[in-house]
C-alpha cells in the first residue's frame, strides 16, 4: 500500500498549512488541484481521525482557514463545489469549522482573545473569497439534513457569516429536510443576535416548520420555558425580538397549541406575561378544547406558581377546568388535591362579578400593546390602573402550596 503513496501529497499539505504559495503553484501545475491528498503521508493523526485518509487540497485550506492558500488553489482551478464523503462542499466546510467564540471583544487584549479574533477574521476572509469567486451559496449538504450554508452558520455560531451570505443572494427562508429555516434554528436556541439579523434581512417571522407547525415564536417559547430557571434564569430577549417584529402569538401548531399554550404547559410566568403584553389570547382553546387553565393544571409542577394561577382565574372569560370531552386535568385527579378540585369546580359554576368582567374587557382592549397601556395610564387613577394590570392576587383562595412552600 505504501508504494502507491505519492510523497508530493505531504509536500502540498505542508505548503497549504504554511501558505507557501510558490510551492503550491509548483505542485498544482504538475498534478492539478482537484486530486485527493493521502493524509498518511502528512502524518497528522488528528486529521486522519476527523477527515479520513484523504482530503482535497481546497478542503484542507477551507478547514484551517488558510486564506492565501485557498485563493491560490482557486486560481489554479480547484473546484469549490466538489463534495467530501460527508456531502460538504468547500463553503460548507468553512461553516462547519467556524471558530466558536462565546463572547466578542471590542478590542482583544489577551493572547487567547487575539488568537480567536484572528481566526474569526480569517474565517470571514475565506467566506468572502468563496462568495466573490461565485460559489453556490444555496447549495445543500448532501445528507439527510439538507442544510444550506445559512443553516450551518446558525448551527455553528457563525454570526458574521449570515450577512455575507445574504448579501450574496443566499435564500434567507431556505428550509432543510425537517422544514426548518435558519430563523427557526436561531429562535430555538434563543440566539437573539442571530434572530435579529435574520429578521433584518427579511426572514419570515410567522413561517411555520412543515413537520410540526411550530413558528419561530413557538420554538423560542419552548426553549425559554424549558430552561432550568434556578440555574440559568429565563431569557425572554429572543421572544421579545420576535414579537417586536410582528410574530403572531396566536398561530396554532399541529398539536393544536399556540406559543402561549406551550408557556402555560411549562408554567413559565415570564414567558406568559410577555405573550399577554403582545396580544396573545388567553381565552383561545387548543384544537382538543383545552383552555390555558386546563393546560396549566394538567402539570403538577405548575401548581407552585400561585400568581400564575391567579392571573388565569382573573383573565379567563369563561372558567372551565375540563376539556371538550369532560376530562379533568391530571393534577386534579390526585387525592391530595380533591379540596382544590371542588373549589375550582364550584368557582366555574359561579357567574363572573361585574368587577372581573370589566377588568377582562379593559385588559383585552388596552393590555395587548405598550401604547394601549400607556394611553390608559394617562386617564385612569393609579389605583385602578394597578388593579387592572398588576394585581393578580389569588382572591379565590385556591392554592396548592402548603405552609411549608411545598405542593
Amino acid at each position: 500500500m505504501a508504494s502507491n503513496v505519492n510523497t508530493s501529497d505531504g509536500e502540498l499539505y505542508d505548503a497549504i498549512w504554511t501558505e507557501n504559495l510558490a510551492r503550491i503553484i509548483n505542485i498544482t501545475q504538475k498534478r492539478g488541484s482537484n486530486f485527493e491528498m493521502d493524509l498518511r503521508v502528512a502524518g497528522h493523526l488528528h486529521d486522519i481521525i476527523s477527515k479520513g485518509l484523504a482530503i482535497l487540497p481546497i478542503h484542507l485550506a477551507a478547514c484551517y482557514r488558510k486564506v492565501k492558500s485557498l485563493e491560490r488553489l482557486l486560481s489554479a482551478g480547484a473546484d469549490p463545489e466538489v463534495r467530501d464523503l460527508r456531502g460538504h462542499n468547500t463553503l460548507h466546510l468553512v461553516m462547519t469549522h467556524w471558530p466558536s467564540v462565546v463572547a466578542s471583544w471590542p478590542t482583544p487584549h489577551t493572547r487567547f482573545q487575539m488568537a480567536m479574533a484572528s481566526m474569526q477574521h480569517r474565517a470571514v476572509a475565506c467566506l468572502t473569497l468563496l462568495c466573490r469567486h461565485g460559489v453556490n451559496v444555496n447549495a445543500e449538504v448532501h445528507s439527510d439534513s439538507r442544510h444550506t450554508a445559512l443553516h450551518l452558520a446558525v448551527r455553528f455560531g457563525a454570526t458574521p457569516a449570515i450577512s455575507i451570505l445574504a448579501n450574496h443572494n443566499a435564500h434567507i427562508d431556505a428550509v432543510d429536510h425537517f422544514g426548518m429555516m435558519p430563523l427557526h434554528m436561531a429562535a430555538g436556541i434563543l440566539n437573539t443576535e442571530m434572530t435579529t439579523r435574520l429578521i433584518q434581512l427579511g426572514a419570515d417571522v410567522n413561517k411555520v416548520v412543515s413537520k410540526s407547525g411550530n413558528s419561530p415564536l413557538h420554538l423560542a417559547s419552548l426553549a425559554a420555558s424549558s430552561r432550568p430557571v434556578a440555574a440559568l434564569g429565563v431569557d425572554t430577549s429572543c421572544i421579545r425580538e420576535l414579537l417586536d417584529n410582528g410574530a403572531d402569538p396566536n398561530i396554532v401548531n399541529h398539536a393544536g397549541h399556540t406559543s402561549l399554550h406551550e408557556a402555560f404547559i411549562r408554567g413559565c410566568p415570564a414567558v406568559v406575561e410577555l405573550h399577554l403584553k403582545y396580544g396573545a389570547n388567553i381565552n383561545q382553546r387548543t384544537t382538543s378544547g383545552e383552555s390555558c387553565l386546563f393546560l396549566f393544571l394538567d402539570q403538577k409542577l405548575n401548581l407552585r406558581h400561585t400568581s400564575l394561577l391567579g392571573k388565569l382565574l382573573h383573565l379567563t372569560d369563561t372558567l372551565t377546568v375540563t376539556n371538550r370531552d369532560g376530562r379533568l386535568p391530571g393534577s386534579l385527579m390526585l387525592p391530595q388535591y380533591f379540596t382544590q378540585r371542588d373549589q375550582l369546580l364550584n368557582l366555574c359554576q359561579q357567574p363572573r362579578s361585574l368587577m372581573d368582567t370589566a377588568r377582562i374587557h379593559i385588559y383585552q382592549l388596552y393590555g395587548r400593546s405598550a401604547a394601549g397601556r400607556e394611553r390608559l395610564k394617562q386617564v385612569l387613577p393609579d389605583k385602578m390602573y394597578h388593579f387592572v394590570f398588576n394585581r393578580w392576587e389569588n382572591t379565590c383562595n385556591v392554592t396548592f402550596v402548603n405552609k411549608g412552600g411545598d405542593i
